[in-house]
Formats: structure tokens, C-alpha cells, sequence
């Protein structure tokens, strides 16, 4: 089912999969407060492995800082706060907004 879609699609999956009720216990538990600072330590790997020019090591952190990102998507989900789409669209609106030299009129 997960090889049908696409690579960032599969991972969204993935979080959800390990939020489920019958899912991972200690993933279901977290909230965005319980794994905040996971954020930063994850940053902070990406920074170190930029800093020290190791390609495998940059791939690695930033896929655990975009886990992390989806898992407090996730939450958010869960709890009626927002949806994925939410901060997809926000995203997409602010940088269309901060580069009206590139994208001018354009709507996506």
C-alpha cells in the first residue's frame, strides 16, 4: 500500500500508521510539548553534518527533522487544530508572497 505513493506521501503514512490506535505506544503518546525540543536537537544534527561536509549524515537528520515536522503535523491532525493542508498552503502562500519576482500573479 505505502509503494503506491509517493516518497513524502509514504512518510506522512508512515506517522499515521505509527499514531494509530493499535500503532507504536510511545509515538502515540507524544504531544507536540513531549517532542519539542526533539526539533532542535534534530536542527542541530543537520547543522553538524552540514558543518562536517557528510552527505550521508545530512540525508539521515534531515529526514529525521522532516519525521518530526510530520509527526507535529500529525498531532495537530488529531487534535482538530490544523491539517496537513493547513501548513502546506501556508507555506506555498508565503513564499509565493515573499517572491512576487519569480511567481508575480501566479496561483498554486
Amino acid at each position: 500500500m505505502l509503494k503506491e505513493k509517493l516518497p513524502l506521501e509514504r512518510v506522512y503514512e508512515l506517522v499515521k500508521r505509527l499514531r494509530a490506535p493499535d500503532g507504536c505506544p510511545w509515538d502515540r503518546k507524544q504531544t507536540n510539548y513531549t517532542i519539542r525540543y526533539d526539533l532542535v536537537e534534530e536542527a542541530y544534527e543537520v547543522i553538524e553534518a552540514i558543518e562536517a561536509g557528510n552527505d550521508m549524515a545530512l540525508r539521515e537528520e534531515l529526514g529525521d527533522l522532516l519525521f518530526l515536522v510530520l509527526m507535529h503535523i500529525r498531532i495537530g491532525e488529531e487534535e482538530g487544530r490544523f491539517k496537513l493542508e493547513d501548513v502546506t498552503e501556508g507555506i506555498i502562500n508565503k513564499m509565493i508572497s515573499r517572491h512576487p519576482h519569480v511567481f508575480g500573479d501566479v496561483k498554486f
